[in-house]
């Protein structure tokens, strides 16, 4: 049997707990992966906003851990391999949006917050030598949606300024820490001094809190804005950015509706660009760029997996600067 982190029955962490599971095998062209650690991302506190009273949800989007078993074709792992998860399923080339078919790991009864998980050969990458179990744990979905976003939609590249609001979070961590290691100016912004001052000691060329001029305080504008925040901050973001910049968007936890005014969007030429998490194509080249930079992940905590509410609810108030993980093997 297994133990695996099920959502149903109730809303919030009154429908979360651990069960046991049968032992699943591992198909022709599948790896069972006994996983090691396990990232917490915002996503899975919507799924726990849910239900889920006939279709039980296995927590979890992230994880890394130790093949152990391996179909009779598969070719790319052995066991023993160390490994990490792509997110998704049914996204592999990079392209303007997800297809159709695109779905996200811990969306159903399949999961990465489990003592053991069976995958594709193709949704797993081997594990970067330089990254800590707890570290590979929690890099996949949000590194990947900052690596898009930045670089396939933002086009950011040595030299340009960059605005991230809402520093802090998972997402933004990285979006920094990718940023600076293409050699781009970054500013961010935050209504926490305290997380502030930690983006200064990775790099930030300068803090800012939401309050602020964000014009005044950058000393002019910033030629791409990465917006996660949503409509607390969308107007200021639209004003930081120069006459021909571009906003990328993948977040809205402040709100999903804006209003801006559309003759000055015209007129000073700006692009608007969504974005949302990205295929294995991009996953692969966002590993890559982490080990050829050397990049660690922000990790805030580290909880025992039995220690799993503590963990949601420190996520849930916004408490953490970085990445939250489980431990789990």
């Amino acid at each position: 049997m297994v133990k695996t982190l099920i959502h149903s029955g109730k809303v919030g962490l009154e429908g979360l707990k651990w069960e046991e599971r049968a032992e699943q095998p591992a198909g022709s062209s599948e790896i069972k992966i006994k996983v090691k650690a396990a990232g917490l991302n915002h996503r899975d506190l919507f799924a726990l906003s849910q239900v889920h009273e006939k279709h039980p949800v296995v927590i979890g989007s992230d994880a890394a851990g130790v093949v152990v078993a391996v179909g009779a074709e598969v070719t790319r792992f052995k066991i023993g391999d160390e490994v990490m998860l792509y997110p998704g399923s049914g996204w592999r080339k990079n392209s303007d949006t997800a297809p159709e078919t695109f779905t996200i790991l811990g969306s159903s009864e399949q999961g990465a917050m489990a003592e053991e998980i069976v995958v594709s050969e193709e949704n797993a990458v081997h594990k970067p030598a330089h990254l800590s179990w707890e570290e590979a744990g929690v890099l996949s979905l949000s590194a990947l949606t900052a690596y898009r976003a930045l670089f396939t939609k933002g086009g950011v590249s040595e030299g340009m300024k960059v605005l991230i609001p809402g520093i802090g979070g998972g997402v933004a961590n990285y979006l920094l820490q990718f940023a600076k290691a293409a050699g781009a100016i970054v500013y961010v912004t935050s209504r926490s001094q305290e997380k502030l001052g930690m983006s200064l000691q990775h790099g930030a060329e300068k803090g800012l809190l939401h309050d602020e001029d964000w014009v005044e305080g950058i000393g002019g504008k910033v030629d791409v804005v990465i917006e996660s925040v949503g409509a607390a901050t969308f107007d200021k973001s639209l004003d930081a950015v120069r006459r021909g910049g571009t906003i990328v968007t993948f977040g809205s936890s402040t709100g999903d509706l804006v209003t801006f005014d559309l003759r000055k969007f015209f007129y000073g030429q700006y692009t608007l660009k969504g974005s949302t998490m990205g295929s294995f194509e991009e996953y692969e080249a966002m590993i890559r760029f982490v080990e050829e930079h050397d990049l660690h992940p922000v990790v805030d905590a580290v909880y025992p997996a039995e220690e799993f509410k503590a963990a949601f609810l420190r996520l849930e108030n916004a408490e953490q600067t970085g990445k939250i993980a489980l431990q789990i093997g």
